[in-house]
């Protein structure tokens, strides 16, 4: 049997993808958002390429927002490129 791979769609470019090419944004129960990189937290899950150019697209299309129906504040965008530096340095 041929094992299912899961394709998830990054909310900056909009291609779908294998989801271990992805990085889980996270909004955890209580409200806050940051980068999943276990991507086993729980709360609701949205999925972006590694590139820092899907967070500008994310950011300028509102992908965010779309996905967590709600707004997304500026703080939030900033904290989530300074992990993805973070990430990039390892």
């Amino acid at each position: 049997m041929v094992k299912k791979v899961p394709l998830r769609q990054c909310i900056g470019c909009g291609e779908m993808k294998n989801k271990k090419e992805l990085i889980r944004v996270l909004k955890a129960t209580d409200g806050t958002i940051c980068l999943d990189v276990t991507g086993k937290k729980n709360g609701r899950g949205a999925y972006i390429c590694t590139q820092r150019e899907c967070l500008r697209k994310a950011r300028k299309n509102k992908g965010l927002e779309r996905s967590f129906k709600v707004s997304i504040p500026e703080e939030v965008y900033e904290s989530l490129s300074k992990e993805f530096e973070d990430i990039e340095a390892k």
